[in-house]
């Protein structure tokens, strides 16, 4: 298995970690906690990944609000590029949000589509639970 499973989420990350040079990923809270991460990052690293993404998350939708000049702001993704390589971070569903590492030969556009496509999925799962917690 190409993640630590952390629960009935752990499958978001599979398709993200095929796409090749992608060399971790991790999934977390809106709080910051994470809920699935991939073998790459150790427990103690996913840990510490999750809480700066929350943080580099949260900046980055005040910032976009305050440059235009909103109450808020809605941040479809943030890429952070590093000689190290990629970040990619996607919000999800219910405040969680995808975040992918890829080295610097990563097709970018293919590591964003494959990331927004598992966003996608997640939505899909939570609306389909929300529909069967609502007729129960």
């Amino acid at each position: 298995m190409s993640e630590r499973e952390t629960g009935e989420t752990a499958w978001v990350l599979d398709p993200i970690l095929e796409v090749p040079h992608v060399e971790a990923a991790v999934l977390l809270t809106g709080d910051g906690l994470v809920s699935a991460s991939s073998q790459a990052l150790s427990p103690a690293a996913a840990e510490r990944t999750a809480a700066i993404v929350s943080t580099v998350q949260g900046a980055c939708r005040t910032a976009a609000a305050a440059f235009a000049d909103a109450e808020d702001a809605q941040v479809r993704q943030v890429v952070i590029e590093s000689e190290h390589g990629y970040i990619l971070v996607a919000p999800a569903a219910d405040g969680t949000c995808v975040a992918a590492f890829g080295a610097p030969e990563v097709r970018l556009d293919l590591l964003a589509h494959r990331v927004h496509s598992q966003v996608a999925r997640l939505g899909e799962k939570a609306t389909a639970a929300g529909v069967r917690g609502a007729g129960a």
